[in-house]
Parts: structure tokens; C-alpha cells; sequence
């Protein structure tokens, strides 16, 4: 069990990494570069830099907050 979860983590670790890098050469690098150059079409527009990390905060929020009603719920229901 133990490569596997090895293999779990650097699969992370990479997928995070890469997440990073995009986003990060997409937000501080690329307003600088003209926008006739090629490397604009491997990129999404510049509206969505900031879109989808709120729809993603706000989704994380939602999900934590059914997550915690669950467990209040159900703790509720051990003590009656």
C-alpha cells in the first residue's frame, strides 16, 4: 500500500504543480506579452483568471457547509 499511495501523492504533486504554473504564467506573465503572439491561444481569456477561482471558492464553501449541516445533523440524531 505504501507505493500506492507514493504514487497518489507525486500524481498530486505534479497535477498541483502544473495547475500552479498555468495559472501562474496565465495572470503575471502573459499581459505582458503582445497579444498578437502565438502563446495567447494556449491560453483562456484574461475574465476567467478571476472567475474561476471565485466559482471554485464559492463551490468549496457549498460543499463544506452541507459537509458540517451532515455532521451536525448526525450527531444530533446519536445524543436523542
Amino acid at each position: 500500500m505504501e507505493l500506492a499511495d507514493r504514487a497518489v501523492g507525486f500524481l498530486l504533486s505534479i497535477i498541483s504543480l502544473s495547475i500552479f504554473t498555468y495559472y501562474t504564467l496565465w495572470v503575471v506573465i502573459l499581459p505582458f506579452v503582445d497579444s498578437d503572439h502565438f502563446i495567447h491561444k494556449y491560453f483562456l481569456p484574461q475574465d476567467y483568471a478571476i472567475l474561476i477561482p471565485v466559482f471554485a471558492g464559492v463551490v468549496l464553501l457549498c460543499l463544506l457547509s452541507v459537509f458540517i449541516g451532515f455532521v451536525m445533523l448526525k450527531s444530533k440524531k446519536k445524543k436523542a
